[in-house]
């Protein structure tokens, strides 16, 4: 029942199909009332906008409501409204006459067309969604007649301006796909594949005093220039007879752009596979247990049962008959049997043979490749964990579906390349300690449930019985049951797993618990089973929630919420802390992606509210599954945002105030390259359980328990810090950091990020440490940096440029360093005296033919017959360390020390002179003879 991500094993407990069903259906050209709301619902999907309707009597005018809050109290509904209208909006309220609600609405519309188009270019920020109030066969009739009386009027409007043009000499084109542009006419005078031409053209066009905008086209990517618009085509059509005003002499022909959504076109939704393919026919002919490992059809047999089983969901049985195919068959790779061949493994969370297959269809059709096999392709990279090459594929995946035309906006962070938050996500590593439960067995074991404070609820497909069993085809594994188990709280041990209850357990699939505070009502999902399983329209079985109270210490018999439906899924049921909110999974109409993520108040009768979408924070085009909510979080799987492959674990704060805020991927080691979801924790604790089909179980998925490292745990040591400019104060990202011991021994090596930052994690603690900071053309700066105990330590690094150590002071050339000190009456080159020395080395090397001399200096102080020669033995150590360096000595034209003969100030000895003023006559200094 896990309703899992397409490279998931998706053996989710209730094998139902999680699809969309048809959104429109075709109607004879007689009648051609297609439903208009469907055509809206559909369009409304495309953009990622939620919608739903309500019927009201026809007393009421049907209208689109751009609804930005929902409340049951009146006084709650005006207290937003006055908020909004403190943010610069007017919004009104709606009264439902059937559910009573109040509906806060920014904007209504009489046309979906027109909601949607309002709703795309609101200032609002925060969520808001499509209301539609459907008034009845009435107000539909009017609205289907008002149509067709615009298309027709419309039809013959355009008929006449194609009559006159043809007259004229214009050609004109109808171009469909353009959603953002207004129906009607552009005069287009050029068409480009290349952005440059684009703007070369453009502004040739502005200096002949012509103002042109350009659009491009959002599935061919050509870009469109046109000079003017016009929703009469008989006015732009003078224009361009009066070749605008004389300014425009070039050829010029004008495109229609006609409203895509008219009540005549019929267009059949894709079904989506989900992650919980349907239980096929209890009658249909028994396949044996084994794996089919050999056959000796002929060819074209062994195919046509490989499809057969394919169209079957059989996906197990499938893989087995597509390999011996393609093995054998190496001149009949087609684009769908390779496709075939992949997806039977991907759904079976195979990733190492989807990749195979993928990987040939990739190779050998990289032309025709869609993007949903691309996306597919770049999971199973990610599933054998070669994440550069998936992040290659996911970059030309965004740059598909944009050109394919896209749910989202073009800046949406999940249509934008995804290599710096998956770095990110590979990159972060929480402390936790993961341990593979006793009671997993060689079969599914998914979807743990804290139960009456010391137990574990969890699906398994688990088998009991020493007789041969039922199996579910998908993946080839018994059907799911509800099991027990004790839990140790203090170690997380499991153990004793019994059957949970022979009134919730049925021969189908039972699996993803949830229970009330008090213990004494389960929600559950089953298959839509009642004294038989139950089919839709195309045969397949649903899933559906199913609550059961206990009675004087029994399970009674469940029973169905009335939110389910035979024609779509609904499952993995989660209740809120206090038990008020109930979050599900379902792909019912309404729906963002595959499955999307759902809430449905629970009243104290036991009733239920309509149900919400939680919106495209949450949910996405694909799949969201397996909601787990705290009184702080909401924890849920997903493989459509990013991740490290297959279905990731999510976490999202949230707030009564505030709503949701941002999903964070929870990164290693609760997530892998292969599927992880149904988490579960003891937010006190940080404990808890989660499923995963990762290498290293004891059987395809396993459930872990997980323990968090608390605070008082970690280890908090840590050196962080930004790099910038010194003289600038920019900061500098790619410098290389280096940390050392005391030693000198290189420990970490870092890069700094965009923003010049680094750090250093996990250090011990009262340690001295080495800061080296590197970055080509700059000097190097070395600190030493000493941690404290569990604190994290700060440095701010400034580099300089090592062309800014070049000088000229009195027109002569020098390299300029910090002051050079020797300790007294020496002549060795002391440590701080080499880091400056270093800044020289590195200004050399940038400069191969820079040849320099030294010269050395003193105070007045002392001897001057001694004075000259310790300046020039410093001199002479100075020039030594140089070349120590690896500079060659011949670009060091002399060394000499001139003791106190070149004093910059008066101190010789006559008057009196301060430390500081004898300090700057001692000296070292760097005069460059050449560049």
């Amino acid at each position: 029942m896990k309703l899992r991500s397409h490279q998931a094993l998706l053996v989710i407990f209730l094998s139902a199909f999680f699809c969309v069903s048809s959104a429109f259906s075709s109607m004879d050209g007689k009648a051609e009332d297609i439903s208009t709301y469907e055509v809206f619902r559909n369009k409304a999907k495309e953009h990622g906008i939620a919608t739903k309707t309500i019927r009201v009597s026809n007393r009421y005018s049907s209208g689109f409501y751009l609804v930005a809050g929902v409340f049951g109290v009146v006084e709650n509904a005006n207290a937003f409204a006055r908020t909004l209208r403190a943010g610069n909006f007017a919004p009104e309220i709606f009264k439902s006459p059937e559910n009573g609600l109040n509906y806060v609405y920014l904007r209504s519309h009489t046309s979906g067309d027109q909601a949607i188009a309002s709703f795309l270019n609101t200032s609002y920020d925060k969520k808001i969604w499509i209301l539609h109030v459907d008034a009845g066969e009435k107000a539909h009739a009017a609205n289907i007649s008002f149509a067709k009386a615009a298309a027709a009027s419309a039809e013959t409007s355009h008929d006449a301006f194609k009559i006159a043009a043809k007259k004229s000499g214009v050609a004109t084109r109808t171009v469909d796909g353009f959603a953002e542009l207004d129906n009607g006419y552009y005069a287009v005078a050029g068409v480009f594949g290349d952005r440059n031409n684009v703007m070369r053209f453009k502004r040739t066009l502005s200096a002949k005093g012509l103002h042109s905008k350009s659009v491009v086209h959002p599935e061919t990517g050509l870009s469109y220039v046109y000079l003017s618009f016009k929703e009469d085509g008989k006015a732009l059509l003078k224009e361009a007879n009066n070749q605008f005003g004389g300014r425009y002499q070039g050829k010029t022909w004008i495109m229609h752009v006609a409203d895509v959504t008219s009540p005549v076109i019929s267009t059949q939704m894709e079904r989506i596979r989900s992650a919980n393919l349907g239980v096929q026919k209890a009658e249909s002919r028994k396949i044996e247990r084994k794996a089919l490992k050999t056959t000796k059809d002929p060819p074209a047999k062994l195919l046509q049962k490989a499809d057969a089983y394919f169209a079957k969901m059989w996906y197990a049985e499938a893989a087995d008959l597509y390999e011996q195919y393609l093995n054998d068959n190496q001149d009949s790779y087609s684009y769908e049997i390779l496709q075939k061949a992949g997806d039977s493994h991907y759904f079976n969370s195979n990733m190492e043979r989807a990749f195979y297959w993928y990987d040939i269809l990739y190779t050998r059709y990289s032309n025709e490749i869609s993007s949903e096999n691309i996306f597919k392709y770049a999971h199973s990279l990610k599933g054998t964990g070669k994440y550069a090459r998936a992040k290659r594929l996911m970059r030309i995946y965004d740059r598909k579906v944009k050109k394919e035309g896209m749910r989202y906006a073009i800046d949406d962070p999940r249509t934008t390349p995804k290599e710096k938050a998956l770095d990110n996500i590979l990159n972060t590593e929480q402390e936790y300690t993961l341990r593979n439960i006793a009671t997993n067995s060689e079969y599914s074991d998914f979807s743990p449930m804290f139960y009456n404070g010391d137990q574990l609820v969890f699906a398994s497909a688990m088998d009991s019985s020493f007789f041969t069993t039922r199996r579910y085809k998908w993946n080839n594994q018994p059907y799911l049951d509800l099991y027990v188990a004790k839990v140790n709280q203090e170690s997380q041990e499991v153990k004793d797993a019994i059957k949970f209850s022979k009134k919730i357990n049925t021969k189908y699939h039972e699996a993803s618990v949830t229970f009330s505070p008090d213990n004494a009502t389960m929600y559950f999902t089953r298959n839509n089973y009642g004294k038989k399983l139950k089919r839709d329209k195309n045969g397949v079985n649903n899933l559906k929630i199913y609550r059961s109270r206990k009675v004087d210490g029994a399970w009674t018999d469940a029973t169905e919420l009335p939110f389910n439906s035979d024609d779509f899924s609904t499952g993995h049921p989660a209740l809120s802390p206090d038990g008020k909110k109930l979050y599900f999974v379902s792909d019912r109409p309404g729906s963002l992606g595959e499955t999307d993520i759902f809430v449905v108040d629970v009243y104290e009768d036991g009733g239920f509210s309509e149900p919400r979408n939680l919106g495209p924070e949450i949910n996405t085009e694909r799949k969201e599954m397996f909601p787990f909510i705290t009184d702080k979080k909401l924890y849920f799987s997903s493989n459509g945002h990013i991740g490290l492959g297959g279905l990731d674990v999510y976490e999202v704060a949230y707030t009564e105030e505030e709503g949701f805020e941002q999903v964070i991927n929870m990164g290693k080691p609760i997530n892998s390259k292969r599927d992880d979801f149904s988490y579960i924790v003891q937010e006190e604790t940080q404990k808890g359980f989660f499923a995963s089909n990762r290498r290293g179980g004891k059987g395809d998925d396993d459930i872990y328990s997980f323990s968090k490292l608390m605070p008082e745990e970690l280890n908090l040591n840590a050196i962080e810090g930004v790099i910038t400019d010194l003289v600038t104060g920019e900061v500098m990202p790619e410098a290389l950091v280096t940390l050392l011991d005391e030693n000198n021994i290189k420990l970490k090596e870092v890069v700094s990020d965009e923003d010049g930052s680094f750090v250093f994690e996990d250090l011990d603690s009262n340690t001295k440490y080495t800061v080296r900071t590197t970055k080509e053309g700059y000097s190097e700066v070395v600190t030493n940096t000493p941690t404290k105990d569990n604190e994290v330590i700060s440095l701010d690094v400034k580099l300089e440029k090592l062309e800014d150590l070049i000088v000229l002071e009195e027109g002569i050339k020098k390299i300029k360093l910090n002051m050079i000190f020797f300790d007294f009456d020496k002549s060795n080159i002391r440590n701080d005296a080499a880091e400056e020395l270093d800044k020289l080395v590195a200004v050399m090397k940038e400069n191969p033919s820079m040849v320099i001399k030294i010269e050395s200096h003193t105070d007045s102080r002392g001897s001057a017959v001694y004075n000259k020669y310790l300046s020039d033995r410093r001199a002479k150590s100075t020039r030594a360390y140089i070349i120590s360096k690896g500079i060659d000595p011949k670009r060091i034209e002399s060394a000499i020390g001139y003791g106190e003969e070149r004093l910059l100030n008066g101190c010789d000895g006559s008057i009196r002179c301060t430390s500081a003023q004898h300090q700057l006559n001692r000296r070292s200094e760097f005069i460059i003879v050449n560049m």
